[in-house]
């Protein structure tokens, strides 16, 4: 977990080492909404937004700081610490990962 004034610079340090092919998910500490990154071919990420909205974003590495600071507005308005996972290798089926039920 990791707060919320502090993780942007903690999402790109972690999406400049990520391995091509490679995807880290980002959760609200509810755990029912979400940012699923993926690094698809060299600076270029694809982003699923599953919340608020459920959307697709292709980015690069240079304009995925705007992306995900208006990301973190919209779908994280009033969390303080957010959860971080490494998911490794993506595949399809980690984008029907189970929401929480409140």
């Amino acid at each position: 977990m990791i707060d919320k004034a502090t993780a942007l610079e903690s999402v790109l340090r972690k999406l400049k080492k990520l391995p091509v092919g490679h995807c880290i998910d980002l959760r609200t500490y509810k755990r029912n909404r979400s940012l699923l990154i993926l690094h698809h071919i060299d600076e270029e990420f694809t982003i699923f937004e599953d919340g608020y909205e459920v959307l697709e974003h292709k980015t690069t590495l240079k304009t995925v700081r705007k992306l995900l600071k208006n990301l973190f507005k919209r779908e994280f308005p009033r969390s303080n610490k957010i959860r971080m996972y490494d998911l490794g290798e993506f595949n399809e089926t980690m984008r029907e990962r189970e929401m929480k039920k409140l």
